[in-house]
């Protein structure tokens, strides 16, 4: 799969964009396990022109995350623009548009997939974005607004005719939400459409080698973006890679191996980040790392209440000799 000069071979897997997700730390274990193009979490247009902190240091990336694309949204075509030329500063190797937020905040006043109601508008800021920048622009849309609103064809075609040298699409509807199961008939049907030459990526409800092996086989996409199963979980990478490779699934980690690869994490964004917050927004991460294990209840309390690294640095260790024998 190539997107402007950009060889991703065969199959790619990519990392989708996630909001207090997608951070460098999050970023560099799931290129270690093979993610073959990461994003950056969404950002503001809003948030970039007027310097807000969290905006601008969301365009910190580094050489090893290449290939790596920096994700914009907003509705207005004038700040559109120019927040990707201040993205592009940052030198990333794609400029992605979200079309697909379904947040509704976002969404009600006309940002991400709220875009979907309005192609024109859609296809004039994706356009303009396009001339405006040197580097490859791509764009993260759904289905539709709705189930009678399923417009995901006709958008693919004017945001083709813009200019955009990929465009993925998330198997729901901005209505759906995460709700219920994605749709990836549509998306196929976009893949397969005789006018349609840029690559389709598909995303929605991959959370395997079989599932990704599926869509590859029964949809013809290009490539498949992985999200929320990805959080507490990136080494799904790897794993799907080697299904698509052997046909065979890897072995489960171990609770041990858990707690190495969530340890590794938090030096990592003990690393990117100041305190409190490589604290603070590592506590999602925690959760998903060792759900479902028995007796847990009070541990998991104090690994999200804890404030000082070492005594995390503790809990990990303790979660490892408690809980992990035989795990």
């Amino acid at each position: 799969m190539q997107i402007g000069s950009i060889n991703l071979g065969n199959r790619p897997l990519l990392l989708a964009p996630m909001e207090d997700v997608t951070d460098p730390s999050f970023r560099f274990l799931c290129k270690h396990f093979g993610a073959d193009m990461v994003f950056t979490e969404f950002i503001s247009s809003d948030g970039l022109l007027h310097e807000g902190r969290k905006s601008v240091e969301k365009l910190n990336i580094s050489e090893n995350e290449r290939p790596i694309g920096i994700q914009i949204y907003g509705h207005i075509p004038e700040s559109m623009v120019e927040a990707a030329l201040i993205a592009e500063a940052a030198n990333p190797d794609t400029i992605d548009i979200n079309f697909g937020c379904p947040v509704k905040k976002i969404a009600n006043r006309g940002a991400g997939s709220g875009m979907m109601r309005y192609p024109e508008l859609m296809a004039d800021i994706t356009a303009r974005v396009v001339k405006a920048v040197k580097k490859p622009v791509t764009v993260k849309t759904r289905l539709g607004w709705d189930e009678n609103s399923k417009n995901i064809v006709e958008i693919a075609l004017r945001l083709q005719d813009a200019g955009i040298q990929a465009l993925t699409i998330h198997g729901r509807t901005r209505s759906q939400m995460y709700k219920g199961e994605a749709d990836w008939t549509l998306i196929g049907e976009v893949k397969n459409h005789p006018a349609i030459h840029i690559p389709i990526i598909g995303n929605g409800d991959i959370h395997d080698g079989p599932s990704a092996k599926a869509a590859f086989d029964t949809y013809g996409v290009d490539g498949i973006m992985i999200g929320r199963a990805s959080v507490g979980h990136p080494r799904i990478f790897a794993e799907i890679k080697h299904y698509l490779e052997h046909g065979t699934e890897l072995p489960p980690l171990s609770l041990l191996e858990t707690v190495e690869l969530a340890t590794l994490h938090f030096t990592k964004s003990l690393e990117y980040k100041k305190l409190p917050r490589a604290i603070f927004e590592m506590r999602r991460h925690f959760c998903t790392y060792f759900k479902g294990i028995p007796d847990f209840k009070e541990t998991r309390m104090k690994l999200v209440t804890a404030t000082n690294p070492d005594e995390i640095f503790a809990l990990l260790q303790y979660i490892g000799q408690r809980f992990g024998e035989g795990r």
